[in-house]
């Protein structure tokens, strides 16, 4: 009986265990292990802080599906591993021996890239902390207007500004940003007292790095409709009161919302897999490590040298479906399927209220339908894995 371990509850590995609760693995005792009892679907997340789903909306239940598909549910996270005696170590101790790994852990956002982010500020990851903790944020708005500073000019950051901005009701309000270069952070602002004010700081980067220009065009226009303060700099503190810029000045900020770039787990480190110069696993066309066939990699947490591309929730639901194949070929001793992630992908951005920007190529467009189309996919995707109560 050959143990495989599914680390993590990520966009594959629910494809995974949907795959074994149809046809269950013969000849193995299947495992999972995740420190959340839900996947919070990305996608919708941006909809969630606008007010437009909730939270059950969004998630993905895991123990029915590990459940169903008779697979151990371990409550934890991985906090080493060794892949050459096949030994993963949780963050409370416990070990676990494996026959066959498979990681889709997602990346980590780096606490410690900004100084004074981990005292002060709020991260989109793991997004259920986040999820979580957001509730106060609104909480405390609904008491008085607040400076909120948005750190990351990605796709996160850019939807998670304009989500804030409609949810507190912002949209085509004066923007009463302070940005101060003497210092003293009293900044006048050129807008209404009365509401909440949004900034996003873009870092070293321009707006959406790797999008076509049509795209970061209609991105733009979106955020000045919104009266949201675009900050082309780098941030390089963060104190109780605000966040200090790289060109010296201070912005007021009551919240900080951090979605900077991610990063590989500490936890591989010392593993002895094979990982790129960034930290993440390197794996081949089955999924594989290239240093451990026993090991699979899918979704943010790996690296394709030979297919690079970026770290999207696309790239990972595109896994999911071969690397069931995979896990099922290799513990049965069959041929491996080999997996080329695409050239592209359709990227869906939304904008606080129910309109969304479409991106494939060079091609774009912006709209409600685009919304209702992004609606339709994600709804969809979380609804194929959500388990009825009569379903096995």
């Amino acid at each position: 009986m050959k143990r495989v371990v599914l680390l993590g509850g990520g966009h594959a590995h629910v494809h995974v265990l949907r795959a074994l609760a149809a046809t269950p693995l013969a000849g193995a005792q299947v495992q999972l292990v995740t420190p959340f009892r839900r996947q919070m679907y990305s996608g919708m997340v941006p909809g969630l802080i606008a007010g437009h789903y909730s939270a059950d909306d969004c998630a993905i239940p895991l123990p029915p599906l590990a459940q169903a598909a008779k697979v151990e549910f371990i409550d934890g996270a991985a906090a080493g591993l060794d892949a050459g005696r096949r030994w993963l170590t949780l963050a409370d101790g416990r070990r676990l021996d494996y026959d066959v790994l498979s990681v889709d852990t997602g990346a980590t956002m780096p606490r410690d890239l900004i100084p004074g982010a981990r005292e002060h500020g709020l991260f989109v990851r793991p997004i259920e902390h986040f999820v979580q903790l957001f509730g106060g944020v609104l909480a405390l708005a609904a008491k008085r207007p607040l400076d909120i500073v948005v750190i990351g000019g990605g796709a996160a950051g850019f939807e998670l500004a304009l989500a804030v901005s409609h949810r507190l009701g912002r949209a085509g309000v004066g923007s009463r940003a302070e940005v101060d270069g003497d210092g003293d952070g009293d900044g006048d602002g050129d807008g209404d007292g009365d509401v909440s004010r949004i900034a996003l700081v873009l870092g070293g980067a321009a707006l959406l790095p790797g999008y076509p220009q049509a795209v970061v065009d209609r991105a733009l226009r979106v955020l000045r409709q919104h009266r949201i303060t675009l900050l082309p700099v780098l941030c390089t503190g963060i104190d109780g009161g605000h966040v200090h810029l790289d060109n010296g000045a201070r912005l007021a900020c009551d919240v900080p919302l951090i979605a900077v770039g991610t990063g590989a787990p500490g936890w591989l480190v010392g593993s002895g897999l094979q990982l790129d110069a960034a930290g993440f696993i390197n794996t081949g066309t089955t999924l594989q490590s290239l240093s451990h066939p026993n090991v699979f990699a899918a979704g943010d947490v790996a690296s394709r040298p030979d297919a690079p591309h970026a770290r999207s929730g696309v790239y990972a639901v595109r896994a999911g479906p071969p690397l069931a194949e995979n896990l099922r070929r290799l513990v049965g001793a069959g041929e491996l399927l080999t997996h080329e992630p695409g050239p592209r992908t359709l990227n869906l951005l939304s904008c606080g209220g129910r309109r969304a920007i479409m991106s494939w190529g060079r091609w774009s467009a912006e709209g409600r339908w685009v919304w209702w189309w992004k609606d339709h996919i994600d709804a969809k995707f979380v609804r194929r894995y959500t388990l009825k109560a009569d379903e096995p």
